[in-house]
């Protein structure tokens, strides 16, 4: 029995501006507008606007909400500061990454957990059921909220004609309240493009009024609306994880080369600590693949699930490539054998459909913003 994708509160928008739509994590969602080229350039130039209403916002709120979170998740979120935000994970007992996830604390006793759009249920699900025995509520709250994000150098510009919140002292990690166009919102500036920007959470009868009014505002210095291509090719170039290529249960955060995120310094137990601990002590004895940066020497493309090879074996596997706008080559992330994971390894090349093509190792991000 086939289910109809959701629909954004942007969803007639994105027709009107002749979106090229997808059906993504059960959501139907611009690919592109027009030229994906021209959308990531857009972003690394000027500004690109985003809707991510697909994204799972879920509340947690009472007297234990913070003791509840400390258990469920691998961070530290106890020492999250009222209107700060932490990037973080959920693991299974086994260390198995569930999702990685951004924590934002909007007050006291109150959190919002941002999940990612295709796991948004599945850490729902965990937190509801990690939450007996704590005094604390967990709410779905997915349908409570639209998400906008405007993106890249003119983006502070962009949101300060038509916003009266204090932007300039809105850190990195960062959200507080706000309006934008005259409706209520709450501003954070986190992003997924490795440029400065800002998500809007709104009320989803408001997200068309604000993407009208961003994209006026925005009209004179380049911004233009931008699709989950080139969304995905920004990220690549940052060097930022997408669950389900460089995240999967069957990898740890040390796996993954995240054990920073890790906190076992927090007081109390979490779920997965015991074979967190594990693997962090096997991170230190036998590293494992490491996640590296790969850039083409040719011109051919490497996907997910392509072979790495060097000498005629195999040593490791492509999580995501794609090419790259602003390197002007096609670019791979892989998970490599430690001994050909430094910067310059030579004779490393991927195996393209029987075609073993050179490849450069260098170090993530390929791309560094100037501050």
């Amino acid at each position: 029995m086939s289910t109809a994708p959701r629909l954004t509160a942007l969803d007639a928008l994105h027709r009107s501006l002749g979106a090229t739509m997808t059906d993504f994590a059960g959501w139907d969602m611009p690919l592109r507008y027009a030229s994906e080229r021209d959308e990531h350039n857009a972003v690394r130039t000027c500004a690109g606007l985003f809707d991510l209403s697909h994204m799972g916002e879920i509340t947690v709120t009472g007297p234990q909400a913070v003791d509840l979170l400390d258990y469920a998740l691998v961070g530290n979120i106890s020492t999250v500061g009222n209107g700060r935000a932490r990037y973080t994970m959920i693991c299974q007992e086994d260390g198995g990454i569930l999702d990685d996830l951004i924590v934002y604390r909007l007050g006291e006793t109150e959190y919002m957990v941002v999940a990612n759009a295709s796991n948004a249920q599945i850490v729902l699900d965990a937190l509801v059921a990690r939450a007996e025995g704590f005094d604390a509520e967990v709410r779905d709250d997915r349908e409570a909220y639209a998400l906008i994000a405007v993106q890249g150098p003119e983006s502070p510009g962009i949101l300060k004609s038509v916003t009266d919140a204090d932007l300039d002292g809105l850190k990195y990690y960062a959200g507080l309240p706000g309006t934008v166009a005259g409706v209520p919102a709450l501003i954070a500036r986190t992003g997924y493009t490795g440029e400065d920007g800002f998500e809007l959470f709104l009320k989803p009868e408001h997200a068309e009024g604000v993407w009208k009014a961003l994209t006026e505002a925005g009209a004179g210095v380049g911004l233009i609306p931008c699709g989950l291509s080139c969304r995905d090719t920004l990220r690549l170039e940052a060097g930022m994880p997408l669950y389900g290529h460089e995240l999967t249960t069957a990898l740890t955060p040390f796996d993954a080369g995240l054990g920073r995120v890790v906190k076992f310094e927090k007081p109390g137990d979490f779920v997965g600590r015991k074979a967190l601990e594990a693997a962090a002590e096997r991170a230190e004895t036998a590293p494992p693949r490491k996640l590296v940066g790969l850039i083409a020497e040719g011109r051919r493309v490497p996907r997910a699930g392509f072979q790495v090879v060097a000498g005629g074996e195999v040593v490791g596997e492509i999580t995501s490539g794609a090419p790259s706008p602003t390197l002007g080559k096609p670019i791979a992330i892989a998970y490599v054998d430690a001994a050909h994971a430094a910067p310059g390894t030579a004779g490393v090349g991927v195996d393209i459909r029987g075609t073993h093509e050179p490849y450069e190792v260098v170090a993530l991000p390929f791309y560094k913003r100037q501050k």
